[in-house]
């Protein structure tokens, strides 16, 4: 979700970077000189070097290098496409297909925490012009987040929750938590956001700076590395964006997308890179790099590493989890992400009586039950979806989903339960017309006699199955007189709508529900306790839901590590439907050649590691 507008919070809907572009030729193919990789079943003998080529999602090349990142750029695309490839954020997140801490790949050793005191030592890990990753350059985007915390995109409130933030030694900072958090909340929601920055990069254009020690300093320098991060064509050979810590450099970058990354021979690591490069090609359209793959497959043109488009993916059947693969050759890897899927119902809404029909438990209800998920799932998905069960995400398995949310939706497709909760409610139900308030006193409070069920709902237009899943959804509405005016327009145009808490934002309420194709995804804030999406007030909760009693439960949640809190939370909340749930999509059909190892199983944070990767022969 996680994508860009001009919200103060957009970074939340990143993961919806491959918005699908239609209609526009692709743009130049595959960089030559890339033979390192053929389609066929692979040998197993490792192959030192080769050039592995990785296709961009549609119409979404990166475009950002500076990891402290502004909201109108930060995205899953700039993050993990670029930037982490090169500068590696102090906690590294992802062990195979599971989005935990991985910490033996992390540029710190776990974190220790005595009464509120949290220390944090750093591993062996040097910057390419021969420097150490010091505490000093962990402090430095520790200082820059206190000087400039609405330049983040993906700014928590960290570091003023915490308190005596100070270096200890080269190697080890320590600080003093403000409340007694949960540690695993606080690596997994606030140290997770923390990218150590090069004292080469504290500077401005006039010379050296002291952001590392001095707030005051870091205003200017921020204006001097986000002026330099505009220059797009200047970032292969900038002696600023030259100093990585990561596993890659940059040898090649074109604002169009296409970029390449060669091995930074300075990395301490415990991953060296085995390829000699790795290039991402970019597309405008997902039939561009289908036609370029089928290429490959085919003994021509080269991507190691694409996608198939849902609408070439034959349909999985009941007893399997991946279809037939149409392309020889490769690996079909369906991926999806860490997150939820769901379209916003507005709370406080401007329009008539809407905002009191919707803070009614039993029309959220109504609403949940003309949804059918399996039904999209098997259909416009092609079987490559999963149904989305509440606040906390169901796929990947992981310990964090309670019992209760492993049973599925609290309530599945069914029009009949719809219609009678509306007649139970006091609501004259017209089928194929519109239902009206009949009895004031049963429709709830703040609702008024003949106040009609008509509400706009403005979803992302050109992704396929969200255009089915929105005519669905309408047809199932006039079963029981709920009339949807459907307005479909594009990614940018739906968030700009209902990015954030338009109170909170001081943005128009005048929208009723809104879809911008996929609600929200866990990284770089992995640990899903809903204080950033479902507590009263918060900037990311579109739709304005506030209970009380929610907010403590989710509290609960980021002062104990136990489990059972935030099963205790979920529980509650997923019933009340504070959003309305609706299938989550793979986030892409990914085809891996053969002869490329290393690749899977892969991250559901959407984050890459080519240094993995390995050709055989």
């Amino acid at each position: 979700m996680k994508t860009v507008s001009a919200q103060p919070d957009a970074s939340r809907w990143k993961v919806r970077s491959r918005v699908l572009a239609a209609g526009v030729a692709a743009l130049a193919v595959v960089a030559a000189g890339c033979s390192s990789s053929t389609s066929g079943s692979g040998g197993t003998t490792p192959v030192k070097g080769g050039t592995a080529v990785w296709a961009e999602q549609p119409a979404q090349q990166p475009t950002y290098i500076f990891p402290y990142v502004n909201s109108q750029n930060i995205s899953n695309v700039n993050l993990f496409d670029l930037q982490y490839l090169m500068y590696r954020p102090l906690y590294w997140f992802g062990v195979g297909a599971k989005p935990t801490v991985n910490y033996p790949v992390s540029v710190a050793y776990p974190p220790t925490l005595s009464g509120r005191t949290v220390t944090i030592k750093l591993r062996n890990y040097m910057w390419s012009n021969g420097t150490p990753v010091s505490a000093k350059n962990v402090m430095f985007w520790l200082n820059m987040e206190l000087a400039e915390p609405t330049n983040y995109g993906a700014y928590t409130g960290f570091p003023t929750n915490v308190s005596n933030l100070k270096v200890v030694s080269p190697t080890e900072l320590q600080m003093t938590l403000n409340h007694p958090y949960s540690l695993t909340w606080f690596v997994y929601n606030d140290l997770s956001q923390v990218t150590p920055m090069p004292t080469a990069w504290d500077r401005t254009a006039s010379g050296p700076s002291n952001c590392e020690a001095v707030v005051t300093d870091c205003k200017a320098v921020y204006n001097y590395l986000a002026g330099q991060a505009k220059n797009l064509s200047g970032y292969a050979t900038s002696p600023i964006w030259g100093v990585v810590d990561g596993p890659w450099r940059l040898s090649a970058f074109n604002a169009d997308g296409h970029i390449t990354f060669v091995p930074n021979k300075a990395y301490t690591g415990p991953v060296k890179p085995k390829l000699a490069a790795f290039q991402e090609a970019p597309f405008t359209t997902d039939a561009a790099e289908y036609n370029v793959l089928r290429a490959t497959a085919a003994g021509g043109q080269k991507i190691d590493f694409g996608y198939l488009p849902n609408q070439d993916a034959p349909p999985v059947s009941a007893s399997q989890t991946v279809g037939t693969n149409p392309l020889p050759g490769y690996t079909l890897a369906p991926l999806y992400p860490w997150g939820i899927n769901y379209y916003a119902m507005n709370f406080q809404s401007s329009i008539s009586d809407h905002a009191a029909i919707f803070k009614q438990l039993y029309f959220r209800q109504v609403m949940a039950y003309l949804m059918d998920q399996t039904a999209l799932i098997k259909g416009p998905l092609r079987g490559y979806g999963e149904p989305t069960v509440g606040p906390v995400a169901a796929t990947p398995a992981t310990s964090f989903l309670s019992a209760q949310g492993r049973q599925g939706e609290p309530y599945p497709y069914d029009p009949a339960k719809a219609k009678a909760l509306l007649v139970a409610h006091g609501w004259t139900v017209v089928p194929n017309g519109t239902s009206t308030c009949a009895d004031p006193a049963k429709c709830g409070a703040g609702i008024t006699k003949g106040t009609a069920l008509n509400f706009n709902f403005v979803y992302e237009s050109g992704v396929g199955w969200v255009t089915t899943e929105m005519q669905q959804l309408q047809s199932s509405g006039s079963l029981v007189g709920i009339k949807l005016t459907l307005q479909p327009k594009p990614f940018a145009d739906v968030i700009s709508t209902a990015g954030g808490n338009c109170v909170v934002v001081k943005a128009p309420c005048n929208w009723d529900l809104a879809n911008w194709g996929f609600g929200w995804s866990f990284s770089p804030d992995y640990l899903p306790t809903g204080d950033e999406l479902f507590q009263c007030g918060a900037v990311a909760n579109s739709g304005g839901y506030c209970d009380k009693n929610n907010d403590a439960l989710i509290n609960k949640t980021l002062y104990s590590s136990s489990l059972q809190y935030m099963y205790n939370w979920q529980d509650y909340l997923s019933p009340q439907m504070p959003v309305q749930y609706q299938p989550l999509g793979a986030f892409t059909l990914s085809e891996v050649v053969n002869n490329l190892k290393g690749v899977l199983p892969q991250s559901p944070t959407l984050s890459i590691n080519p240094e993995d990767w390995y050709f055989v022969k």
